[in-house]
């Protein structure tokens, strides 16, 4: 039998509880590790799962940033540079994309304190990840702040990718169970992908 939840009854929780029960509703989610560098030349490597496409011509990704009340090595970097990198987590290095999220302060290298290698292309100034299967570079395009709770939307144009030629399809169609890229339920549950299926483009009155 199903239980219900009122918008009071979740306003009740205790906030760990809420956070985690609202972050997961949205379902299974990418992983992401964000690289960015000041203009110091102190860069930063932070764990992210709300990476969104928002379109293809011009190729734009965004991503949800907390809202800038406090210290935010990432949101601040991409401020001062307008470049910043998207890296696929491999399943295998889960539990160190996840300890990226740790409060490091801003003069300690998470790609260094949880075993990382830098990458660098011919483009940007940010990091990628060298263990990331598919490496994404951007520039910032738009910032959009969310006015009901102050969090930031930053959306990038993609600049350049990075991947072997078997983790993408001649139709463009990129096989993330071959590069074994990782998927989070919520802030720390973590899963691995699994292909059930292609299905054609579905039209009216037509059989999938």
């Amino acid at each position: 039998m199903e239980i219900k939840f009122s918008l009071s009854d979740i306003e009740a929780f205790e906030k760990q509880d809420r956070t985690n029960l609202i972050n997961g509703l949205s379902g299974y989610k990418s992983a992401h590790l964000i690289g960015t560098k000041n203009v110091s030349g102190l860069n930063n490597l932070a764990i992210f799962s709300s990476v969104v496409h928002i379109g293809a011509n011009p190729p734009l990704i965004g991503f949800v940033h907390r809202p800038a009340t406090v210290e935010r090595h990432t949101y601040e970097n991409i401020k001062e540079t307008g470049h910043f990198t998207i890296n696929h987590v491999p399943i295998e290095l889960y539990q160190q994309a996840h300890q990226t999220s740790a409060r490091y302060p801003r003069n300690e290298s998470e790609f260094d304190a949880c075993g990382f290698t830098e990458f660098y292309g011919e483009v940007l100034s940010a990091p990628y990840v060298l263990e990331s299967p598919i490496k994404i570079g951007l520039t910032l395009e738009e910032e959009i702040l969310v006015k009901s709770n102050q969090t930031i939307i930053l959306i990038g144009k993609v600049q350049e990718i990075y991947l072997a030629p078997e983790f993408i399809l001649e139709s463009g169609v990129l096989n993330l169970s071959a590069a074994r890229t990782l998927i989070v339920q919520g802030l720390e549950t973590y899963y691995k992908s699994e292909k059930i299926g292609t299905l054609t483009y579905a039209k009216p009155n037509s059989t999938v």
